[in-house]
């Protein structure tokens, strides 16, 4: 099991505020940096959110097989 299928399956129904924790840590990371990642740091965000909203959408990121 992967790092981001731990993540998920922790998160699972607080997807909203994973996202909001992730708006945070890019906030904090910028502010340390004094912006000079922001372009990478946004990429990462934006991946992160895609990453957490994925699983959302399928269901909690379970393997179900379509049925013949």
């Amino acid at each position: 099991m992967s790092v981001m299928d731990k993540l998920k399956q922790m998160l699972k129904g607080h997807e909203d505020q994973a996202g909001k924790g992730v708006d945070r840590a890019g906030d904090f990371v910028d502010e340390r940096t004094q912006s000079k990642y922001s372009g990478q740091v946004d990429t990462a965000q934006d991946r992160l959110k895609q990453q957490l909203d994925s699983d959302r959408e399928q269901g909690g990121g379970q393997d179900n097989p379509p049925m013949a």
